[in-house]
């Protein structure tokens, strides 16, 4: 079975200085992760970079899974043959014809740091084209043109100890540090468009999540929940691992809310029990941060005034990464990511169910906390916690 060579590019990870090894040895971990099931699939650690050598008909296969790996930041199909011009002129030839087949504008760079190897780098991309040229006048084949400014495709080539590479074709990948290296978060996912960005987000910066649902059977039902699980499968194909979902059981907290405090603090006090259960449970499984897909005024809840009411009652960290963002944004990246169809299917969550018709977009907290002593904030909690569900869901 023939073998291809992919090179795999970690961007930031050759910034990291003496704790470099320890990012770059978790991406190899998550790309081996990711290629499960891909047979004979090798990943080598080799100056400054990765490569991946793999059976050529797994070879598209390996590429897309390799786009969503968090940490790579762009990777090629490359070429590996013998230090001798003739044999590195075929290889660029051959990878100038796969990139540009119908023509097109391209330059030759190379990287020597073989010093053994006669000429330097510049003399060597000029023999190279030359050459290129020369072929394709012979083979009559016209439209191609040099450009060193703005050429449509690079032909790379480097000479290095263990031989010569070449490539002509660089694939952008997701970038950002390998997901779980900065720890583990959990994420209040809802069924809406926001939230699984959040999730991606907290991934793409290296925190491995834990998802937490709130759920109002019957006013919710297993739709809801089915969507849920579709969103937890599509961000496990960007961790690269399961993730684990818990499914809290919010029915009863909002039938005591909603029968004992003000209509227009419904929905402040109901963020307030979900921040309280959501750092209970992140707590419980050595999570340091809670993350939610708020953005300032979007909503009601996510009123400056609002967030920091609601804020109070936790003690980790919240994170919002998409505090900053408009609607049209997040939109981009949820169809980026891949979770928009799916957030949009017309099934209700627990915040849309018991929504009132005038929430107070500017509440108090000396108000909120006056109509929590109504309720038996413990008793509630403890009820939610018992009849929360864990799910692992795989990609």
């Amino acid at each position: 079975m023939t073998k291809q060579l992919i090179l795999i590019r970690y961007g930031e990870l050759g910034l990291k200085g003496k704790n470099r090894h320890l990012f770059v040895g978790r991406l190899a971990e998550n790309i081996r992760a990711s290629l499960k099931g891909l047979k004979d699939s090798q990943v080598r650690v080799s100056w400054g970079r990765l490569w991946l050598e793999i059976d050529a008909d797994q070879q598209a296969a390996a590429i897309e899974r390799l786009r969503r790996v968090f940490g790579i930041y762009s990777l090629s199909p490359v070429m590996e043959t013998e230090k001798e011009l003739s044999a590195i002129a075929d290889a660029a030839y051959l990878a100038l014809h796969k990139a540009l087949p119908r023509g097109g504008s391209f330059k030759v760079e190379t990287r020597r740091t073989d010093k053994n190897f006669p000429m330097i780098s510049p003399e060597i991309s000029r023999s190279i084209a030359n050459t290129i040229f020369a072929r394709l006048e012979s083979e009559r084949l016209e439209g191609y043109e040099a450009d060193m400014h703005k050429p449509q495709v690079t032909i790379d080539i480097e000479i290095r100890s263990e031989g010569a590479f070449v490539f002509g074709e660089t694939i952008p990948c997701a970038g950002g540090l390998p997901v779980g290296c900065s720890g583990k978060a959990a994420v209040m996912l809802s069924g809406g468009i926001d939230s699984p960005v959040a999730a991606w987000l907290a991934m793409k910066r290296g925190v491995a999540i834990e998802a937490i649902h709130f759920h109002s059977f019957p006013f919710t039902g297993e739709r809801a929940k089915e969507k849920v699980y579709d969103l937890c499968r599509i961000l496990a194909l960007w961790q690269g691992r399961p993730i684990r979902l818990h499914l809290v059981y919010f029915t009863e907290i909002q039938k005591a809310i909603y029968a004992n405090c003000a209509e227009e603090y419904g929905i402040t006090i109901m963020r307030r029990f979900m921040y309280r259960i959501a750092e209970r449970i992140a707590k419980s499984r050595h999570c340091l941060a809670l993350y939610t897909g708020e953005s300032v005024g979007q909503v009601a809840s996510q009123t400056l005034e609002s967030l920091a009411v609601i804020n109070a009652v936790a003690q980790m960290p919240v994170l919002r990464p998409l505090i900053a963002m408009d609607k049209e944004e997040i939109m981009q990246k949820a169809q980026q990511l891949g979770s928009f169809q799916t957030s949009i299917l017309p099934y209700e969550d627990c915040c849309t169910v018991f929504l009132p018709q005038y929430p107070k977009i500017r509440p108090l907290l000396s108000a909120a906390q006056k109509l929590e002593e109504a309720l038996d904030i413990e008793a509630l909690i403890a009820e939610a916690l018992a009849k929360t569900e864990v799910k692992i869901i795989s990609n």
